[in-house]
Parts: C-alpha cells; sequence; structure tokens
C-alpha cells in the first residue's frame, strides 16, 4: 500500500527574521500603490472631484489617492489607524510644511478612527472613500463597516461613499498568485488569508453601514513590475501574505511566490498581471 504524503507546516526553527514595518511601508508607497492609480482617475473624475470637494479617507496609507485628490483643489482629512509608517511616508507628501502651506493648505492626516478626525471648525465631508480594496481577506468587510459607522455622522446628508474591492477571480490575474498566501496560511485561514471576492462584498457592507447604492462601476488596473524581486516586494507589502510567513517562514513564501509569478514575466523580464478592481458608490443617509 502506498503511503499518502501529508504536507506539514513544521515550527520554525530558531528566531524567525524579523520584517522591517518601515522598508514594507517604503515598497507599499513606491511599488505597490501606483497600481491603483486608475481606480482613483476614475472615481475622481465621475465625482467632478474639485476645489469644491471636502474629502475624508478612510484607511488612507501612505497618501497617493489623498495627494491626487488635492491635485484637483481639494481639501482633505486622511485617516489610518493601522499602518503608522504608510501614515509616515503620507506626511511626507501632504504636509503643508513639506511642500509650503499654500500648496498643501485643508489638508488633514490623523493617526486613529474617524470620531478623532472631529473637529468642530471643519466644515462636514462631502464625499468620503475607502479605496483600500476588500474581498481577498476574510474578515475584511467586518471591519470596514466599523469605519463607515464612525465616519458617515461626519458627513453631509447624501454624500457619496466610495468603497472598492477586487473584480472577479477570472479577470484578476494576480488571483492565481494570492492563491499562495491561502495555501501556506491554512492553519491560519481564519485570521486573515486571502480568499476570492464575491460578487456582492460591496453591496453587503453598504447595506450593513445603512447606506444607499448609487451606481457602481470597474476599472483595470494592471499590477506591473520591472522584474520578479520587484513584484515579491511589491505584493509583500500588501499585507496579503503576513500570515502565510507566520505559518510557515519569511523564505518559503518568497519561494513559492516566485514560483507562481513566473507565467507572468515576460521575455524582458518585467511582470504583468491585468486586473479589474470594483467600486461602489452609495449614498448617506
Amino acid at each position: 500500500m502506498t503511503p499518502t504524503l501529508v504536507r506539514q507546516h513544521r515550527p520554525h526553527a530558531g528566531p524567525r527574521p524579523q520584517v522591517d514595518p518601515c522598508a514594507r511601508a517604503r515598497d507599499w508607497a513606491e511599488i505597490q500603490e501606483r497600481m491603483l492609480v486608475p481606480l482613483y482617475e476614475a472615481v475622481y473624475e465621475r465625482l467632478d472631484v474639485s476645489a469644491s470637494t471636502r474629502l475624508l479617507g478612510l484607511g488612507c496609507g501612505s497618501g497617493l489617492a489623498l495627494l491626487m485628490a488635492v491635485s484637483r483643489g481639494a481639501a482633505v482629512t486622511g485617516v489610518d489607524s493601522c499602518a503608522p509608517e504608510r501614515l509616515a511616508l503620507a506626511r511626507e507628501r501632504l504636509l503643508p510644511e513639506a511642500w509650503g502651506t499654500r500648496a498643501r493648505a485643508g489638508t488633514r492626516l490623523v493617526e486613529g478612527n474617524p470620531r478623532d478626525a472631529a473637529d468642530a471648525r471643519t466644515p462636514a465631508y462631502n464625499l468620503v472613500t475607502a479605496f483600500e480594496p476588500i474581498g481577498c481577506m476574510a474578515g475584511d468587510s467586518e471591519g470596514l463597516g466599523e469605519l463607515l459607522s464612525e465616519a458617515t455622522p461626519l458627513a453631509t446628508r447624501g454624500t457619496p461613499v466610495v468603497l472598492a474591492g477586487w473584480g472577479p477571480p477570472e479577470r484578476c490575474a494576480t488571483s492565481s498568485v494570492l492563491r499562495v498566501a491561502t495555501k501556506l496560511a491554512d492553519p491560519l485561514r481564519s485570521t486573515g488569508s486571502w480568499r476570492p471576492a464575491l460578487r456582492d462584498d460591496l453591496e453587503e457592507v453598504a447595506q450593513r453601514a445603512g447606506l444607499r447604492p448609487d451606481g457602481s462601476g470597474r476599472v483595470a488596473c494592471p499590477f506591473g513590475y520591472a522584474d520578479l524581486d520587484n513584484a515579491v516586494r511589491g505584493l509583500l507589502s500588501t499585507g496579503l501574505f503576513d500570515a502565510a510567513v507566520r505559518a510557515t517562514d519569511q523564505a518559503q513564501v518568497d519561494k513559492e511566490l516566485t514560483e507562481a509569478l513566473h507565467p507572468h514575466q515576460r521575455t524582458d523580464g518585467t511582470v504583468w498581471m491585468p486586473n479589474v478592481f470594483r467600486y461602489l458608490i452609495a449614498r448617506t443617509p
């Protein structure tokens, strides 16, 4: 009888290598964040973001989406409670002392929750964005719902609230690569591993938050990288592989991620993965 081979995640011997959160945040800002620029542009164009816009950005990270809104004349407030290293980079990009008080006037960055952004001197917001894509990690929609419940009282009635998520797996080439995270993190599946996006993820979040859906769209956001190393660093910076690293080790994740990327490497060494992201516009009551 042929014995059955069972793959096991053995405890990592010795101390685990420590991830440098500052380096990871820099990889996000310099490599990965720009992949979502088409999404930001499509939303801002559709909603006519301009000098009359008072934007509250939830989970603003290193601030590229805010910077693009500021370039259209908007006054922006960014809030983030999960990524202090990314928020530090947003300060470098956006705060008046870095760029001149006139160039970035009306910009606020808050480390904390939306209620920490409440300020009697600040007019109510007329646009709320949550551009961190949901529908790819277990439990991510629940966390977004909590943010929205805190943010909507700070906005005027009928304010558009923009939610973003991954498109159908069959339209996202990166889905095959992200499955590495699920495969390696199986013992921790309930604590943050990747899952395929579901069709109604965004609508369900909006409904639970008491928001009224008012349109949606899909945007092509290809992921392009200079080489395999650049792609690995960019994808690791998303945090989607953190559970896999905890379940195995960094070397194993790097190895399997690189192997999964090989089919997407072109003859010139670059890596190219077409993807589609979806956004939902909902309105505050």
